[in-house]
């Protein structure tokens, strides 16, 4: 029998999934949004609206959320006429936020006294990934709710992994965005140092991707950054950095660890929302270092003359 898909989250990433899941055949139901566009195009397409979360869960067979973190998830499953409310036996809710692992475990149990299971499973990429079908998630499942989902998620997942039971997914993906962040905010303050101390950013590009010390992230940052001035390379807004990298730390101080650079990549997070980037995207943590220090990192970028021979005489 074919799953009947509920959707709950049609923005930037969410449209794009429910797209390729009804593309791929599957009866989707979305909720009404104060965003009327890709519900309208949704519904054009051949999904059916429902009024409220309750209605959602109840004629659904699987319900893919796909907001911004715990508040939104929390919202969606526990108010009047919520998910929960619709619960029913055989039910799966599939939270694609970034959230935090100790809701997950609480709204997992609760929907288990109703007969439904919660799996989590984040994503990675980026909405442009979500309309193409090449998403990256990472699931917290019981093995029997995996093999349910994953041939929904195929539809616009392009590498699935089943990282363990409920809440492993949320758990790596914290772990995933301090890395990330991490190398955003080191990044910053290296182009800084740079500017600062005259090395010239096109060439300290150049010698970081030929080494060890390039990333996929470096490569998002940087070279865009030098040769235009645009910071919008990695396309993640710093208030939702924050977001995770707060929720990373509440995590580990949960078991508690002695890590010190989480709470360090979330202040520099923090600074930039508080010189007035919480529009901004994580790449604007170059512009904060600029701010923070008075240099004008990417302006600071005169070209060098061309390396000659001669130019190692003194060497």
């Amino acid at each position: 029998m074919t799953e009947r898909v509920g959707f709950a989250g049609t923005g930037l990433m969410g449209s794009g999934m429910a797209k390729n899941i009804l593309a791929a055949g599957y009866p989707l139901s979305v909720v009404a949004h104060r965003a009327r566009e890709p519900v309208d195009a949704l519904v054009a397409k051949g999904a059916t609206e429902h009024s409220c979360y309750r209605e959602l869960a109840a004629e659904s067979d699987l319900v893919l959320l796909c907001v911004t973190g715990t508040p939104e998830v929390e919202n969606i499953v526990y108010q009047q006429d919520g998910l929960l409310e619709g619960a029913h036996d055989g039910l799966i809710v599939v939270d694609c936020s970034t959230s935090e692992p100790s809701s997950t475990k609480r709204i997992s149990s609760d929907f288990g006294e109703r007969g439904a299971s919660l799996v989590d499973a984040p994503l990675a990429r980026t909405p442009a990934d979500a309309e193409a079908g090449r998403l990256n998630t990472m699931v917290g499942a019981a093995p029997e709710d995996f093999a349910r989902i994953r041939p929904i998620l195929e539809t616009c997942c392009e590498n699935i992994f089943h990282m363990g039971p409920v809440g492993s997914g949320h758990k790596t993906k914290l772990v995933y965005n301090f890395i990330t962040m991490g190398y955003a905010a080191l990044i910053s303050e290296a182009l800084c140092a740079c500017a600062a101390t005259g090395v010239d950013l096109k060439r300290f590009s150049d010698v970081v991707s030929a080494g060890g010390a390039n990333s996929g992230i470096f490569q998002l940052i940087v070279p865009r950054a030098i040769a235009q001035g645009d910071c919008s390379g990695l396309a993640f807004s710093l208030a939702n950095a924050e977001k995770d990298l707060r929720y990373f730390n509440r995590m580990t101080d949960d078991v508690p660890l002695a890590g010190m650079l989480g709470r360090a990549v979330q202040h520099a997070l923090i600074q930039g929302l508080n010189l007035g980037y919480a529009d901004g995207l994580v790449g604007d943590l170059v512009r904060v270092q600029e701010r923070l220090n008075g240099i004008g990192i990417l302006d600071h970028n005169a070209s060098l003359p061309e390396q000659t021979s001669g130019d190692a005489e003194h060497a």
